[in-house]
């Protein structure tokens, strides 16, 4: 059979390890730092030490930094209330569209 040559062989254990190609042992991860301990009953404890907070610059009104989105965009629909103001998951109004739909008087 055929085998890789030597230098194919060597740029091979240079990629990164994944699950399959080490003992159970081995967790990747996604490099999300943990926020806390667990215990020995099973429960979770927030140690607030390690809880990411993001402070808000004092004078971000007068920034000239501008946000991703263009400020030429249009306006995204807002949420559609119906008639009632039930929603659209409404017993009544779908109960409405579906004799409509249904040919049902």
């Amino acid at each position: 059979m055929f085998k890789p040559t030597q230098t194919l062989y060597r740029n091979r254990r240079r990629l990164a390890l994944t699950t399959k190609q080490v003992n159970g042992g081995y967790y990747k991860g996604n490099r999300v730092g943990s926020m806390g301990r667990h215990t020995k009953h099973g429960n979770y404890i927030i140690e607030w030490d390690k809880v990411r907070t993001y402070v808000v610059p004092a004078n971000l009104d007068s920034c000239k930094l501008s946000p991703f989105v263009t400020k030429r965009m249009q306006p995204t629909a807002g949420e559609y209330k119906g008639e009632d103001g039930k929603g659209p998951l409404s017993g009544a109004r779908y109960l409405e569209r579906w004799k409509e739909e249904n040919g049902v008087n």
